[in-house]
């Protein structure tokens, strides 16, 4: 892409997510995905009450009176965007593509982030590992990132959400808060790795999908190209049959997406292309919350 392409498009997703992160998600993210961690604040006298556990006995036998340990909880946080960019999600049958979705919704969530002062990072995936970006934060580190996430090209062109999972596991140390972003059209069993990586970290799945991925139009004779594989074939889309296996195929992945993600413990949104994305997100934080 054109280096003034780029910035005017750079520019425009950065006017649209910013104003959106600023004015309707900012305050919802933080109440949902504030700290978890406690940090130490200070020593004061037991009061009645009190944890036992949490007697400072050194300062107890200084003063040789009970005194406790205070902690507040931990605002700062990481947050991480694993971010799908398989060939799959190159597709759309209105306006936008899914990838166009994903990078929206993905500068959204940064932009809240920093507004938040967390930290944010990316691991980009196909059925390979793309690109790691590291959690920062700063302006000029979320530019970088929106950059990444419309010119990125992938090598690979599979969808491996072990993949990605193993290694989230294993290079982000510290809990954080981790988005995955994809359409999930993967055939592999992913369930271990997304319940090692929840029980180290808090994971939220957004699976976002178009009308066509689920259903055929009926337009007679049509050819189709598999997106991941390349592999063309011949459909006859008048026939009834042949729509029904389609769908059925669309919906076994799905369940089976949703099942994987059910048994882990992530919690899950489905977001259509068309849809009103910000008050779906905003309704899941707000049942999040309410759960607080």
């Amino acid at each position: 892409m054109e280096t003034n392409e780029l910035l005017k498009k750079v520019r425009k997703i950065e006017i649209k997510t910013r104003r959106l992160s600023r004015n309707i998600f900012a305050g919802e993210y933080h109440t949902a995905f504030k700290g978890r961690g406690m940090t130490f604040a200070e020593v004061r006298e037991y009061q009645f009450g009190d944890d036992i556990r949490s007697i400072d006995w050194n300062v107890t036998a200084r003063f040789r009176k009970p005194y406790v340990k205070v902690y507040e909880e931990e605002r700062e946080l990481t947050l991480m965007l694993l971010v799908d960019v398989s060939q799959s999600n190159m597709f759309g049958s209105g306006g936008e593509l899914k990838r166009d979705i994903m990078n929206e919704i993905a500068a959204t969530l940064a932009f809240s982030a920093i507004q938040n002062n967390d930290k944010i990072g990316v691991i980009f995936f196909s059925d390979r590992i793309e690109k790691f970006i590291p959690p920062k934060k700063g302006r000029k580190h979320i530019l970088y990132i929106i950059r990444e996430l419309i010119d990125f090209q992938p090598i690979g062109h599979g969808t491996d959400i072990e993949v990605v999972l193993k290694y989230f596991t294993n290079v982000i140390k510290k809990r954080c808060t981790a988005f995955i972003l994809s359409d999930f059209i993967a055939k592999n069993n992913y369930q271990d790795a997304a319940s090692i990586a929840n029980r180290k970290h808090e994971l939220v799945r957004l699976r976002i999908y178009d009308k066509r991925d689920k259903e055929l139009p009926n337009v007679g004779l049509l050819k189709v190209k598999d997106a991941e594989t390349q592999q063309r074939i011949w459909t006859d889309t008048s026939d009834r049959k042949a729509r029904m296996l389609y769908r059925n195929n669309w919906e076994e992945n799905a369940l089976t997406s949703q099942k994987i993600m059910t048994n882990a413990g992530i919690a899950s949104l489905d977001i259509e292309t068309g849809q009103d994305y910000v008050q779906l997100l905003l309704g899941m934080f707000r049942k999040r919350n309410a759960r607080m």
